[in-house]
């Protein structure tokens, strides 16, 4: 039975996706817009966890006293909307006038990290359209092998696969990651991390995270310091009609801070403050939506 509703979600779900498929590109971006309005309106329960979100973030001083919450949020729906329109027409096979329109900056930064030898640890969060930005990565410098979570449905799940695969990449499932993130960066592989997700106790820290205590995953400070990969943040961000994924320079994690979990902790942090520092530059593009604070005595 699980099996028919997982294969009738999938069916539906296409079904629904192919006229917005079809539409041309302004008509598409047109009704992306209007479809997060409605869920903005529509969606009130995340609306709320949202504007309360940034509204702390303010209070806490970790975004501008001018910023207006509501303004915020309600962007951010809208960039919503139309992420699911380009990842539609990408997915469909008809996008890659989206693709062409993404500009990169710091590519020379990447390249060095490649040059090392020691592999390639990018750090990310839910900004931007980060599907798009792992794709051009795979598309423009070299295949990525994105550590992620398996969707509930299989039937979706292996459509995300191929299309991450047409492109060069591949997914690092987060069970039994730690071995597979290894053997890639031995290979002087590339592999990327969003790590702006609660986690466990034993998976992380809790470190402060846009002025409140968080657990942070320390996946990506415990692999730096053991394998000395090179390191780098990598966001994505609408500019005009189209994007620019934005390479940081390179560094290690050398152990130079120290030993022991204070200084892992002092690493994660480290990393950590590469999202902060760019969802303050673009507040709107952040997916203020989800419980980030969980479980780390806030409930938000």
């Amino acid at each position: 039975m699980k099996r028919v509703i997982w294969l009738l979600q999938a069916g539906g779900l296409m079904l629904l996706a192919l006229p917005v498929a079809l539409m041309p590109y302004r008509m598409a971006c047109a009704f992306g817009r209007a479809l997060g309005c409605a869920v903005h309106a529509l969606w009130s329960s995340r609306r709320r966890i949202a504007v309360e979100n940034v509204r702390i973030a303010i209070e806490k001083g970790a975004l501008p006293p001018s910023t207006n919450p509501e303004a915020v949020v309600r962007g951010f729906f809208v960039h919503l909307g139309l992420s699911v329109i380009e990842l539609i027409k990408i997915y469909c096979g008809l996008g890659q006038h989206i693709l062409d329109r993404v500009r990169l900056v710091g590519k020379e930064h990447f390249d060095e990290a490649k040059r090392s030898g020691k592999g390639i640890i990018f750090v990310t969060g839910h900004c931007g359209n980060w599907e798009i930005m792992a794709l051009i990565t795979g598309l423009r410098c070299e295949p990525v092998s994105v550590v992620a979570r398996a969707q509930n449905n299989p039937y979706l799940n292996r459509m995300v696969a191929w299309v991450r695969a047409k492109y060069g990449n591949n997914v690092i499932y987060k069970q039994g990651a730690l071995k597979a993130i290894f053997t890639e960066i031995r290979r002087n592989r590339v592999v990327g991390i969003l790590m702006d997700q609660a986690v466990v106790a034993n998976e992380g820290f809790i470190i402060d995270f846009l002025g409140r205590p968080a657990w942070t995953t320390k996946m990506p400070a415990l692999i730096g310091r053991k394998t000395g990969a090179a390191m780098l943040s990598a966001f994505i961000h609408r500019e005009g009609d189209g994007q620019v994924v934005r390479f940081s320079p390179v560094f290690y994690l050398d152990g130079s801070s120290g030993e022991g979990d204070e200084a892992l902790a002092a690493d994660t942090k480290r990393l950590s403050q590469h999202i902060e520092d760019h969802i303050r530059a673009y507040p709107s593009e952040w997916l203020w939506i989800h419980r980030r604070w969980k479980r780390a005595g806030e409930d938000a």
